[in-house]
């Protein structure tokens, strides 16, 4: 099976002007399921929606990121199968010699905090295009977070990258509904999404809702922030999840209950699709 378009011209062969997302990803172009961007692409691929992939582009420039144009939905940000913090520092704090995720493990091809560096990236050219965030990266920050690398709380990933949308855990039902949503000609954020994070001004309409401590207390207060963990832990069954709202100043951070995980046959679909089980020459 082919791989999916990384050059413009590789676009064109296909007969495409404009790809309906584009992922950016800070590993190499591993087309193997083992890669959650991998089984996004193709997932996104099996329900007809035109993916183009850039891998490890270089964030100093916007040039790479310009490399298909405006996507015609959106682009869908990942800092690849590890986080990059942890990509890039042992545990002391020292930079790591190799990066794994890299040809020839060279260090140095993603930035530090690379889910925020490549939306703030993208956000210098394409002001309104629809920006979806997710993996391992995303998901552990999705709410206020103790950031051991700065050795203090941090607040949602969601404001600090600018992104619309955070795809939490297993995104392969969400980003199929996220994609369906954005085709039909609506916002984004008009059905909301299961598996999904999103920033709202106000949550008056929001039913069956748990609000956790602020961000500005947890902040502060070692007590607020365990309640608030305690409280996010006991909402990750799909079942039995409420969706939990935190203030942030004077927004909110709305996340929806965890998608339901995928059942035998839909798993099994996922890992029969046509991947080339082997990384990008």
């Amino acid at each position: 099976m082919a791989f999916l378009p990384v050059t413009r011209e590789e676009m064109l062969e296909r007969g495409w002007e404009q790809p309906d997302f584009v992922y950016i990803c800070g590993d190499a172009y591993v087309d193997h399921p083992s890669f959650g961007a991998a089984i996004i692409c193709r997932v996104l691929e099996s329900h007809g929606y035109k993916v183009c992939f850039i891998a490890q582009p270089d964030w100093k420039t916007t040039e790479d990121f310009t490399r298909f144009g405006e996507p015609r939905l959106g682009f869908l940000v990942s800092a690849g199968n590890i986080d990059s913090m942890v990509n890039h520092y042992t545990v002391a704090k020292k930079p790591r010699k190799k990066d794994y995720y890299t040809p020839g493990g060279e260090m140095g091809k993603r930035p530090d905090r690379a889910t925020i560096v490549y939306c703030n990236k993208l956000r210098e050219v394409y002001k309104k295009t629809p920006i979806i965030i997710g993996g391992v990266e995303a998901s552990l920050r999705r709410l206020s977070h103790y950031d051991y690398w700065d050795n203090k709380v941090r607040r949602s990933i969601l404001f600090d990258s600018k992104a619309d949308c955070l795809s939490y855990g297993m995104g392969e039902k969400s980003i199929v509904k996220l994609a369906d949503v954005l085709n039909s000609g609506n916002d984004l954020l008009s059905l909301p999404v299961n598996g999904c994070c999103y920033i709202a001004k106000d949550i008056s309409d929001i039913e069956n809702c748990t609000e956790l401590p602020s961000f500005d207390e947890v902040a502060t207060d070692k007590v607020k922030y365990a309640d608030a963990t305690l409280t996010e832990y006991r909402n990750q069954d799909s079942i039995s999840a409420k969706t939990l709202v935190q203030k942030h100043g004077d927004r909110y951070l709305v996340a929806m209950p965890p998608s339901a995980p995928l059942e035998t046959k839909e798993l099994d679909e996922v890992y029969e699709l046509p991947y080339s089980f082997c990384p990008h020459p």
